[in-house]
């Protein structure tokens, strides 16, 4: 009995003998051309990781899709042709086949391969073929390209409000082996960057639910998880809060070491109070509405505006106050 695994022997030889991929093989595509023209390609998981800039502005890139299912289906007739028998399988149990595969022709050869070897009595359905066989872990590579995949589809799922989705992908990627700390992790920086101020229980929640996980472990600390991330999910959303700090940062660097307006300065010695230090400084507290309306921004500087709240969540309660603060420095001018 030949030990290769199947897979191996049913490697393509030629360019014809791949099936799929017809965005880039046939005649006048791409990689067609280039093998008719003896151009020296080469594959790779993702070349943006993989390659440096230098080289990879040298280059022409073409992405490899994932098989469809009449890909799958296409290399199950060649399995059976190459074999001279047909598979044990029902219709129902072959599309179950063929999506265990998950658009991996090696993993599917390798299911067809452990199949073709059994001596079976009556041909497998779905469920028998569900015992029969162990289904294959989805593609993900937690260092690779399928990591940051996987990643920004959880975050903009979180972004967009769709706490089902969320969940999906939550559950793909501790399926892949994903260090559920690092999805909390991101699951912390995402209540900061894409809910703030619009819900200021997000942060607060999500700390929890990692804390708890910390303390529980897996799998009992997954659901506290889980938990944070429906609640960021279905949270308002607002960047202001993102938008507001780099802008502040730039500001910042740009002023150099501008001094703060002399009425904010403690004025512990003798010769800071002669030199102004503290003067004309109001104790808002002292104050009818508790509000001043002083300037804090260096002198010369002009008054900043960074923050912007959005009309979502707590922010539109945060937008009336600083609205009212502003008519206040207005009537005071």
């Amino acid at each position: 009995m030949n030990k290769t695994p199947l897979a191996e022997r049913l490697r393509p030889q030629t360019l014809d003998d791949v099936i799929g991929q017809r965005h880039l093989i046939g005649p006048g595509k791409p990689l067609s051309r280039m093998a008719e023209n003896k151009h020296l390609g080469a594959t790779t998981e993702n070349p943006s990781f993989e390659l440096n800039g230098a080289l990879l502005s040298r280059c022409q890139v073409f992405v490899l899709n994932r098989l469809s299912s009449e890909d799958l289906a296409e290399i199950y007739k060649r399995a059976e042709s190459y074999l001279g028998k047909t598979l044990p399988l029902t219709p129902q149990a072959k599309d179950l086949l063929i999506e265990m595969a998950d658009g991996d022709a090696r993993a599917f050869l390798n299911l067809v391969d452990v199949i073709a070897e059994e001596s079976l009595e009556k041909p497998l359905d779905s469920s028998e073929l569900a015992d029969f066989v162990t289904k294959r872990a989805p593609l993900y590579d937690k260092a690779q390209e399928g990591h940051y995949n996987l990643i920004s589809a959880l975050h903009k799922s979180l972004r967009g409000s769709d706490p089902d989705a969320a969940l999906y992908w939550f559950a793909r990627m501790l399926e892949g082996g994903e260090d559920p700390l690092y999805i909390g992790r991101r699951m912390i920086r995402f209540a900061s960057e894409d809910v703030g101020l619009a819900d200021p229980q997000a942060l607060v929640q999500t700390l929890a639910g990692v804390e708890a996980y910390e303390r529980l472990g897996s799998p009992e600390g997954e659901l506290a998880l889980a938990q944070a991330l429906v609640y960021l999910a279905t949270a308002p959303k607002s960047n202001a809060l993102y938008v507001a700090y780099p802008q502040a940062l730039k500001e910042a660097r740009a002023s150099g070491s501008l001094m703060p307006p002399k009425h904010i300065l403690n004025a512990p010695t003798k010769l800071m109070k002669k030199e102004g230090y503290g003067t004309g400084y109001i104790y808002d507290h002292d104050t009818p509405e508790g509000f001043s309306g002083q300037n804090y921004f260096p002198d010369g500087m002009g008054r900043k505006t960074f923050y912007k709240p959005v009309e979502r969540g707590f922010e539109r309660d945060i937008q009336k106050r600083l609205m009212y603060w502003q008519k206040l420095r207005d009537k005071r001018k």
